[in-house]
């Protein structure tokens, strides 16, 4: 059934009226040039809450703070940034339902997010979906390169092969290998084996704890056996607490090179059983540098002093201005237009001028190499301040062994990117080099 509507004189005289007073209002509208003043939304999604918050909460800030400090000059093209902030509980499912919410239900330009690779591993066949855009400020094991994400964080050249070539050649050849159970540690100490056997070092142990687990008595215990010059640790999220609580108990004195843990996480440990240990990291607080001086200074003032910075925080925080100056320069918001913007773009970040690489998405950065000091900074101890280039596939292999290695580890754990605690338990029960049902590849 149809309805039908008609008008009477009435009603028609009023409509007529209504309908010249909107083309007025136009008209003087169009003379005066009234700016469009609704908001330009984007998407934050990180872990407010679970295992990993230790680590992204700060990092929810400091993109905060980017846009905030761009919102004061005036915004993007004349418009207000708006951000809406979505938990990612620390569970990668979540991660994508987050991430899907953003894009259909709040129609953000834009997601800045994720911390852990396997957060991201579930984001990026959302964004590729809809052929939308993430940036993404955390360093990874490398191994991808998708036309929907900005790599804002360190591809494994840019941090993991240096200091592992640094640790070795200062501190000995017997290496253990302590991460959590998840693609990002998997993936690294893969690389980190190859390279071993390239610097004539020796595995002396190998061991993973579930992501969030609090139980290192066995790991630890394995340390101690081992006999290791050098540990190189990829445990990510609050489980670092009680790893390094039983070494101090144990009195295990081997040095610790840590690829995730920041001045963010230190604030959290203790420094007494900190202090000595080692991070490598594309950026410090303590870098000395104008620029950083003012980062630092402005985000304490909004913060707190007490509050720190650290390398996902300030790759967080650049991520947002690359984006801004490629929505200016576009004049547009569109995620297809910016991309292509986006393509050799250039920021003078807190750490250093960064480039996107126009092959790879990923960012041309500097690495430092810093010593864990009773203030909770970092005497930085080595350093590569040129910018390295960016190469996140290792050329020894081929694109399609990476894929399908990276495939085996997801099948292996049931069509998840993170080990159940079962697996881990069972993998580290096998010997250090086994993963239950995952192929590791040759090295």
């Amino acid at each position: 059934m149809r309805k039908q509507v008609s008008l009477n004189g009435n009603k028609l005289q009023l409509l007529i009226f209504g309908l010249s007073t909107l083309v007025f209002c136009l008209f003087v509208s169009s003379c005066f040039h009234v700016t469009d003043n609704h908001t330009i939304k984007v998407g934050i999604l990180h872990s407010l809450t679970g295992t990993m918050a230790i680590s992204e909460r700060s990092v929810v800030d400091a993109t905060n703070m980017a846009i905030d400090e761009i919102n004061a000059r005036g915004g993007v093209l004349g418009r207000k940034i708006e951000a809406v902030t979505i938990d990612g509980k620390s569970d990668w499912p979540t991660f994508a339902r987050g991430a899907q919410s953003l894009i259909e239900t709040e129609k953000v330009s834009v997601i800045f997010g994720c911390w852990t690779s396997a957060s991201r591993k579930m984001v990026k066949p959302v964004v590729e979906k809809f052929d939308h855009l993430l940036f993404y400020p955390v360093q990874y094991e490398g191994l991808e390169d998708s036309p929907n994400i900005i790599y804002t964080g360190a591809a494994p050249n840019q941090q993991i092969t240096p200091a592992v070539k640094w640790g070795v050649e200062t501190h000995g050849k017997r290496v253990f290998l302590a991460g959590s159970d998840y693609v990002f540690p998997r993936a690294a100490n893969m690389l980190i084996k190859r390279q071993l056997s390239v610097l004539g070092a020796e595995l002396v142990g190998e061991y993973y704890l579930p992501l969030g687990d609090k139980n290192t008595d066995a790991m630890t215990n394995a340390i101690t056996k081992s006999n290791a010059d050098i540990i190189f640790n990829t445990i990510n999220g609050d489980s670092n607490l009680s790893f390094f609580a039983q070494m101090s108990s144990k009195n295990i004195k081997t040095p610790v090179l840590s690829f995730s843990i920041a001045e963010d996480e230190l604030i959290h440990l203790d420094m007494e059983i900190m202090v000595g240990h080692y991070s490598a990291w594309n950026y410090f607080q303590s870098l000395p540098t104008e620029s950083n001086l003012h980062f630092v200074a402005r985000f304490k003032e909004k913060y707190g002093d007490k509050r720190t910075t650290n390398a996902s925080m300030e790759a967080g925080y650049l991520g947002v201005y690359l984006w801004a100056k490629a929505v200016e320069d576009a004049n547009s918001t569109d995620p297809s237009t910016i991309r292509q913007w986006l393509k050799g773009a250039s920021f003078d970040s807190p750490g250093g001028h960064v480039t996107i690489s126009t092959i790879n998405n990923h960012l041309w950065k500097p690495l430092y190499i810093g010593k864990i000091k009773e203030d909770g900074q970092f005497e930085i101890v080595w350093s590569q301040t040129k910018p390295i280039r960016p190469l996140p596939y290792p050329s020894y292999h081929s694109r399609q062994y990476w894929g399908d290695y990276l495939d085996s580890l997801y099948q292996g754990w049931g069509g998840k990117w993170s080990a159940t605690a079962t697996e881990t338990t069972t993998a580290n029960a096998e010997g250090p080099s086994a993963v239950k049902k995952i192929k590791q590849g040759g090295a």
